[in-house]
């Protein structure tokens, strides 16, 4: 008698159904990775937040992203651009009560970017103390400058002659 079991395959069965990359919302996206870890692909999406998204569109965590159908790839999709109408709470997400309209979404992909400049812009406009120390250059939350970040600078006592 054999006393041993038989190690779970790798191989796909179909072939033809394996994607080695994918593109998720303007990112590419490696399709021999985990699911779960190859979601934080995407700019916007973090480990906590894929793994949320998995379990609300009922995909297996262990599957590779290649094995994903369409249907799936759809259903995640739509997850991220759309997380409170899947019940994903309000607290969990990384763009609460926005200046313009108040409202709470999630900024994925190039719309992170998009807004991060947007509220540099709307800080520097209202001479806000953070606005003007990102305007200037320097350390903006509240770190010791005396001593620390001098790259790029000229620094140091000029002779008299």
């Amino acid at each position: 008698m054999c006393a041993y079991r038989e190690a779970p395959s790798l191989v796909v069965t179909q072939k033809d159904q394996f994607q080695p990359m994918l593109r998720l919302l303007n990112t590419n996206v490696d399709g021999n990775v985990n699911i779960m870890y190859a979601l934080t692909k995407i700019k916007g999406v973090g480990r906590r937040y894929s793994n949320l998204v998995l379990k609300k569109a009922d995909i297996d965590l262990t599957k590779r992203a290649g094995e994903l159908s369409v249907e799936e790839h759809e259903r995640i999709v739509e997850i991220i651009q759309n997380p409170l109408q899947y019940k994903i709470p309000a607290w969990f997400l990384n763009k609460q009560r926005d200046h313009t309209d108040g409202s709470t979404t999630q900024l994925v992909a190039n719309n992170v970017d998009i807004q991060l400049r947007n509220d540099l812009e709307r800080l520097k406009k209202i001479r806000a103390h953070r606005g003007i120390r990102h305007y200037w250059g320097l350390r903006v939350r509240g770190q010791h400058t005396k001593t620390t970040g001098r790259r790029g600078r000229t620094v140091g006592v000029t002779k008299k002659k």
